[in-house]
């Protein structure tokens, strides 16, 4: 494509470089630079893409995106905000896909990952069309799955992902959108079809700062989007309903406000059960993933399913067939008398309502393994061991993903919110010893939850992603 093409609605400060000349790809880490890409220096919180130019011209970068003027011989573009510009010319370079799809996002601090994988279950069961999917998990283009590497892609590889949607014959697409993707505009130049707001609880605030600058964050999807699916039940749901520019969709189960909800709810040990009803539209419904968060990830996902032109009564028949996501309330077979659950929960509120949830089904003791990622949020630390050691009968303190901390550090700021509970805990910072632990010392009918790690197969130590599979390490220490 040629650069003029690739710099279409972009704001462009000053043109140093053929406006004809051949742009086949766009980069924004020097290391991948190509003969004939096209290098973005984008600003970043630990080093500036600026300081990469000359290895990217090295490597046969064929022009450079960027604030400043480069220091070596270059052909080069300049523009205000180079990481804004990225997004954009990524969505010129694969054919504004986004422009050829009905994209719903998804934010909020919990439930992205099961209300995106419910919504595609859904539409995909209702329209006999093909959703990709974008998200924690797993990334989906039609018919290809792929590992995820963060919630929401680089704008780059985001704007690759819906072009392999695109040509693989998707109509629809969902994504998680983070907040931290919307503040650096990885999506900057989609517009969603239906955002959907989940929830608000503490997180991200070693980047946000403040629960108001992250409530801010995550109402950015609500501005970008036609329709605005909003859970009323929130307490910020005024707020993000403020920033509604086109349509409104409410859900909720107890805000007179809601226009989707739930009646009638049943919560049962391996699911959950209620009457979804929109308008004069009332239908019995059923997901097998307990806890009454579940009927907010449902609602949701229903909600977002209307905004994007499902019919309401089939996308509500339609949940009943939806099945579980992976590390979320997953039970691991183990053939014992004892339950293991793996569940992702890495916030107080997500904890709160997991152990909540796991406590109305639960025969024996509720034992709960959980760490705190390094390199985040610290605040939250102890109050995660405050919600394990009210809620839970014994808590097995040990590492998440400590990234460049010292695990026992991390261990010891959440340590202070278990302290003078009277609940007993052991800490065993290894995690592989913590639950080779925890299965050796279950007694007949406790329920043990791995927390924290959920869907993820790996550990990050460092700067470095070790393979951790906890169910594998459940099998090897159950011996099968």
């Amino acid at each position: 494509m040629k650069l003029k093409d690739v710099l279409k609605d972009i704001d462009v400060l000053r043109l140093a470089a053929d406006p004809e000349c051949e742009i086949t790809d766009i980069c924004y880490d020097s290391r991948r630079a190509a003969p004939g890409a096209m290098f973005a220096a984008v600003r970043g919180y630990e080093t500036d893409g600026h300081k990469y130019i000359a290895s990217a011209v090295e490597k046969g970068a064929a022009a450079v995106l960027c604030e400043e003027e480069p220091e070596c011989s270059v052909p080069y573009v300049i523009v205000k905000n180079s990481r804004l510009a990225l997004a954009l010319a990524a969505a010129n370079l694969f054919g504004r896909p986004a422009e050829k799809l009905r994209v719903i996002g998804v934010t909020g601090t919990n439930g992205k990952t099961t209300v995106t994988n419910l919504t595609r279950s859904i539409i995909e069961s209702c329209t006999g069309r093909l959703c990709g999917l974008i998200g924690t998990n797993r990334n989906i283009t039609g018919k290809k799955e792929y590992d995820a590497e963060h919630t929401t892609p680089e704008s780059r590889d985001l704007q690759q992902l819906l072009g392999e949607m695109v040509k693989e014959g998707c109509a629809y697409a969902v994504m998680e959108v983070s907040s931290h993707s919307l503040m650096l505009d990885r999506v900057a130049g989609i517009d969603f079809t239906a955002g959907c707001f989940t929830n608000l609880s503490q997180d991200h605030l070693d980047f946000h700062k403040t629960m108001e600058a992250y409530a801010d964050a995550k109402a950015r999807l609500i501005d970008i989007s036609e329709t605005a699916v909003i859970n009323a039940d929130d307490p910020v749901s005024e707020k993000m309903t403020a920033h509604a520019k086109g349509k409104k969709l409410l859900f909720g189960i107890d805000s007179p406000a809601a226009a989707l909800r739930a009646e009638q709810i049943s919560l049962l040990p391996d699911g959950v059960e209620f009457t979804a009803v929109y308008g004069d539209v009332r239908v019995p419904a059923r997901l097998g993933i307990p806890g009454r968060f579940s009927v907010y990830n449902a609602l949701a996902a229903v909600g977002c399913c209307i905004a994007a032109g499902v019919d309401p009564a089939e996308a509500m028949r339609a949940l009943s067939g939806c099945g579980s996501v992976k590390g979320r309330m997953e039970v691991v077979p183990c053939d014992r008398d004892f339950t293991i659950l793996i569940d992702y929960a890495v916030t107080p509120d997500a904890l709160d309502n997991m152990i909540r949830t796991v406590r109305a089904a639960a025969r024996g003791r509720v034992v709960v393994l959980f760490g705190c990622g390094g390199d985040r949020d610290r605040t939250k630390r102890p109050k995660m061991g405050r919600v394990v050691a009210e809620l839970s009968d014994f808590a097995i303190v040990t590492s998440d993903n400590p990234r460049t901390e010292d695990p026992e550090a991390i261990i010891a700021d959440i340590l202070p919110g278990i302290e003078g509970t009277g609940t007993p805990y052991v800490v065993i910072p290894d995690r592989r010893s913590a639950i080779r632990w925890a299965i050796e010392h279950a007694e007949k009918d406790d329920t043990l939850v791995l927390t924290g790690k959920g869907h993820e197969t790996y550990q990050i130590i460092g700067k470095t992603k070790h393979h951790m599979d906890e169910r594998e390490i459940v099998a090897e220490i159950l011996g099968g």
